[in-house]
């Protein structure tokens, strides 16, 4: 059944547990009477944003219409990249509605595939109306493999870890049975710890469930990490580096959808995590540890390629100096918004492009003409790269799990002004690149 037909059944108790995703959680909560007992994994690779050959970021996605299908972890997956990239989605009646500059247009579907399905037809006329779909394999794929080239890959969740499994359990059920919960909880890690230690001899178990060959079986299989105990612990504590945790994902999805939730729920409400503590005390998968690594499909550098997504973030440093203000609350919380884009994706880079103002080049150029202004041009990129260094030594010293490998930086001085404010122009940029 799809997620949307257990949804009622699970509420009025015909069902005992479904599973579902944090984002949706967040997106039904207030109709959910529901408990959290365990985090069953992460999908990895199966959702995918298809879009037209020429859009090479997150970014370029301004303007641009494409479509999706509601409530699911691949319309999420869009939005949480957009409000990374500070983009709006905006959802449209027809194809013929019309963006604004800072804006994503969605037209939603029936489903997802019907929603690849509309841009594959789209792709076939001369002037088409969408620019790209969101939805998951194997329909995503099939576009890209008959679009001749027009259309591609923007980005998978193979290295973004956000879309996080979950199990929900009956509020009433799981009161009046918590032997019975415990068992599912005990039962999901140990099914996970079969398949992850040893594939072969229970990847047939899984093949026969759902009527695949076992080739279909494991390629299915490669898109999820399957959660053990140390990873669920983490998960729901917010410890986790090497993916979403389930705060993170809840909130970032409640400010993803905005309007589009009524009155969101805090999401600690929904959670029980008595029964994988019980777990840990009594040494049940005492020799598990967290293992989620980067899937490297490509032996490129990722700099040398397009970042998936640019976000300027002005600092505040003190005056004329690279040192940030210590006073400054906005710095913390941008320091956190660069540990998140590290932790939802492992292997992941950030590069921090440090800029300067460029308002007094004129008045340089009047005082000692263009030989100043080369001097000044010279002092303005080291102040830059000392800034992004400035940020990056802030960063590694309030997160120091962060790999200083995983942060790279770079002076532009005044060379790449954001527009006229000088306010805006002495700023840091965050490119994130991720891989694929």
């Amino acid at each position: 059944m799809s997620e949307e037909e257990t949804w009622g059944k699970l509420n009025n108790g015909k069902f005992a547990a479904a599973a579902t995703t944090t984002d949706v959680l967040a997106v039904l909560g207030r109709q959910f009477d529901v408990t959290v007992p365990v985090q069953i994994g992460f999908s990895r690779g199966a959702d995918m944003i298809v879009v037209d050959q020429g859009v090479v970021s997150v970014n370029q996605l301004a303007g641009k219409i494409l479509a999706g299908s509601e409530f699911n972890e691949s319309e999420f997956f869009l939005r949480y990249l957009a409000q990374e990239a500070g983009l709006q989605v905006k959802l449209l009646r027809d194809l013929d509605a019309k963006t604004a500059a800072n804006e994503v247009g969605l037209v939603l579907y029936e489903d997802a595939f019907v929603a690849c399905d509309a841009y594959a037809y789209e792709l076939q006329g001369n002037s088409p109306r969408l620019n790209g779909c969101v939805g998951w394999t194997p329909r995503t794929d099939e576009v890209i493999e008959a679009s001749g080239g027009k259309a591609k890959m923007l980005v998978s969740n193979r290295n973004l870890l956000v879309v996080a499994d979950i199990l929900t359990v009956n509020k009433g059920f799981a009161e009046a049975n918590p032997k019975m919960v415990k068992g599912l909880v005990h039962g999901i890690l140990e099914g996970n710890r079969r398949l992850r230690d040893q594939p072969d001899q229970h990847v047939g178990i899984v093949a026969k469930a759902f009527g695949w060959s076992e080739a279909d079986t494991r390629d299915e299989l490669s898109r999820v990490h399957l959660s053990n105990l140390p990873e669920n612990l983490a998960f729901f504590d917010g410890t986790i580096d090497a993916a979403g945790s389930y705060s993170g994902i809840y909130q970032s999805s409640v400010l993803a959808y905005g309007s589009r939730i009524r009155n969101p729920v805090d999401g600690e409400r929904f959670l029980d995590l008595a029964h994988l503590k019980a777990l840990k005390a009594e040494g049940k998968f005492a020799d598990q540890k967290i293992a989620i690594a980067p899937i490297k499909t490509s032996a490129s550098q990722q700099l040398e390629g397009d970042p998936l997504l640019s976000k300027d973030i002005r600092f505040f440093f003190e005056p004329n100096s690279s040192l940030l203000d210590s006073a400054a609350k906005e710095n913390q919380d941008y320091l956190d918004t660069i540990k998140s884009f590290l932790q939802v994706s492992p292997g992941s880079l950030v590069l921090l492009r440090g800029h300067v103002d460029n308002a007094r080049v004129e008045e340089f150029r009047k005082q000692g003409g263009e030989e100043l202004v080369k001097t000044m041009a010279l002092k303005a990129m080291e102040l830059s790269k000392e800034r992004a260094n400035g940020v990056r030594t802030a960063l590694l010293k309030k997160h120091p799990t962060i790999d200083p490998k995983r942060i790279e930086i770079v002076g532009r001085g005044w060379e790449e002004p954001a527009g006229p404010d000088s306010d805006l122009n002495r700023r840091v940029e965050v490119q994130w690149f991720t891989l694929e």
